[in-house]
């Protein structure tokens, strides 16, 4: 009897460890593809610092060195929607990260790397697994209020990260505890990089970052992601850490039309724009300027300020941003008076071709005055580009896309100038208010906006 006993107690056992098996292999029946060999760093291109990389018993060794920027490992192929693992080692005095959907591009900063970084924090903050938006908007998704996941990571031991970066959510896990949930539209692809972070004369050099076992899937995605207990952090229409830390403030709410009237009406415009899923849209009525709901203004008036501004066009769109409105002083036809950010539609709209110095309404110029770089990064039809518009001291700066595409001196002998030889002449003083409306354009072109913020400049 105890000899059947025994017998059944090691079937069982056997059982156990066939279903523990087949448990195993259907988790890991992913078609994972390896983004590093474990010999050779092929596939893979340093940029931004000069901090060494090498590869050492299967593993990817970052090393600091002093007085280099950020450098990064990236993967030579861009990828959009992905789940990617890997193992990393960091030492406790480091910081470091995993870029994804990132880039570096000629236009933006001298081709700074920049996009999204999952962060690698040894600190006591402990906030390794947020997302930080590398040379760009700063913390999108913090740690703070997630003491589970900030107990994740383990201090000088090998630490397993898991990203999901499917449509425009991203999701987090530091060995297999969830620490970011994010919701944003910024980038929707990139490469992949591994960052050795710069370093002060306060810090050793020669600590070292060690990544390995960097595997990725791209198909079949939602068979394999993962769901997240946590709740997400959405950045649509709302101040990120930084912004709100830096003084910056929504100009939209993303929901109501607080904050906005009609340019001459007391109230928001009954028809003419529409507010849906988180998109405030002027309406086609045939390309007419203001001739359905008319331009809309901000309440408040802004003298010295920042201004950034996400739109998207539709096919032969006209539309514009304008700065230092003054709503008295066109009580007749058309928009009413401002400098203006053109956006607009270069290869179909006829007005590209248009005005008194040549170039000055295409898209992102100083309407009629002043064309913008011809080597401006614009976005296609039906994607959103981002403006950015700064005065301060009367010096006033177009960007577009992160690439400054023109300055002047406002009040200066130059710009009056210019004026004097545009459609503008015929106002006094135009542009010269000291302070004035934010003013969106009604030129009867379907157009939509979003992420509208201004940081006063005091």
């Amino acid at each position: 009897m105890k000899k059947i006993k025994n017998n059944l107690k090691t079937m069982t056992l056997l059982m156990a460890l066939v279903i523990l098996g087949c448990a195993e292999n259907k988790k890991d029946d992913a078609p994972w593809v390896a983004l590093f060999d474990g010999e050779t760093l092929n596939g893979w291109t340093q940029k931004g610092g000069e901090a060494k990389y090498e590869v050492r018993e299967r593993t990817i060794v970052g090393t600091t060195i002093y007085d280099t920027p950020n450098s990064f490992l990236t993967s030579d192929k861009m990828y959009g929607d992905f789940i990617l693992e890997l193992e990393f080692k960091v030492d406790s005095s480091m910081n470091s990260g995993i870029q994804i959907r990132s880039n570096s591009l000629p236009h933006y900063r001298n081709g700074r790397v920049h996009g999204y970084q999952v962060e690698i924090d040894p600190s006591d903050r402990a906030w390794s697994g947020g997302i930080y938006d590398e040379a760009r908007r700063g913390w999108l998704h913090t740690l703070e209020n997630n003491p589970e996941g900030q107990k994740a990571f383990k201090q000088n031991d090998w630490n397993h990260y898991r990203i999901e970066a499917i449509g425009d959510t991203l999701k987090t896990w530091v060995n297999g505890v969830p620490t970011s949930h994010l919701v944003d539209e910024k980038t929707a692809s990139g490469f992949i990089a591994l960052q050795v972070h710069s370093i002060n004369k306060d810090k050793k050099e020669g600590t070292e970052v060690q990544w390995r076992d960097i595997k990725i899937l791209t198909d079949s995605l939602s068979q394999y992601a993962k769901k997240s207990p946590l709740s997400p952090i959405v950045t649509k229409n709302q101040l990120t850490k930084n912004e709100s830390e830096s003084g910056w403030k929504l100009l939209w709410d993303g929901e109501t039309t607080n904050g906005w009237r009609g340019a001459r009406l007391d109230d928001f415009p009954e028809a003419g724009w529409e507010i849906k899923d988180g998109e405030l849209s002027v309406l086609s009525s045939g390309g007419a300027e203001s001739r359905a709901g008319g331009d809309i203004v901000t309440t408040d008036l802004y003298g010295d300020f920042e201004l950034k501004v996400d739109f998207k066009l539709t096919e032969g769109a006209n539309s514009g941003i304008k700065y230092y409105v003054d709503t008295d002083l066109n009580k007749g036809p058309g928009s009413s008076i401002g400098l203006e950010f053109q956006i607009l539609d270069d290869e179909r709209h006829p007005d590209a071709k248009l005005g008194n110095h040549e170039g000055s309404r295409t898209v992102a110029s100083l309407y009629d005055l002043i064309q913008a770089d011809t080597k401006k990064p614009v976005n296609p039809i039906g994607e959103w580009n981002t403006a950015y518009i700064i005065s301060k001291d009367n010096h006033v700066e177009h960007w577009l896309n992160g690439a400054k595409v023109l300055e002047y001196e406002r009040k200066g002998e130059a710009y009056r100038k210019l004026v004097a030889e545009s459609k503008y002449v015929k106002w006094p003083n135009f542009g010269e208010v000291d302070r004035g409306h934010i003013l969106l354009q009604d030129h009867g072109d379907y157009v939509s906006f979003k992420n509208i913020k201004i940081r006063p400049i005091n």
